[in-house]
């Protein structure tokens, strides 16, 4: 079964930046580029919402529009691995960021996989 597991959350001041990470184990060997992968978020008292995908390696990324210049969404298929790069965050940044999964020829949404989730944050 496919693992995901989140690192890189964290404490940061209001226009601070953070690197997120994402390692993807136990993947068929060389699919991980085919897979959609892309990151959610959960602040307190909020639904979750999907903030960047990437539905394959030969396709654009999609981004939440509170993110859009903001973050940047990258993918590295040789290391099974995603990141997010998120510059100038802001206090309603503050929340739980889970790496998800979806099916080959989908989106993010449903995700298949979830990772366990990094906290993000931030003070004002």
């Amino acid at each position: 079964e496919v693992q995901l597991l989140e690192s890189g959350g964290g404490l940061v001041q209001a226009g601070g930046s953070v690197r997120l990470s994402c390692a993807a184990s136990r993947f068929p060997f060389n699919a991980f580029k085919d897979y959609p992968i892309g990151w959610f978020r959960q602040a307190p008292g909020k639904e979750p919402e999907e903030i960047a995908c990437s539905r394959s390696s030969d396709m654009s990324t999609y981004y939440e529009e509170s993110v859009k210049g903001r973050f940047t969404f990258s993918r590295d298929n040789a290391k099974n691995t995603v990141y997010v790069q998120m510059n100038s965050l802001k206090p309603e940044d503050t929340a739980v960021y889970y790496c998800v999964l979806g099916a080959v020829g989908f989106g993010c949404s449903p995700s298949i996989y979830r990772g366990p989730g990094t906290q993000v944050t931030v003070s004002s």
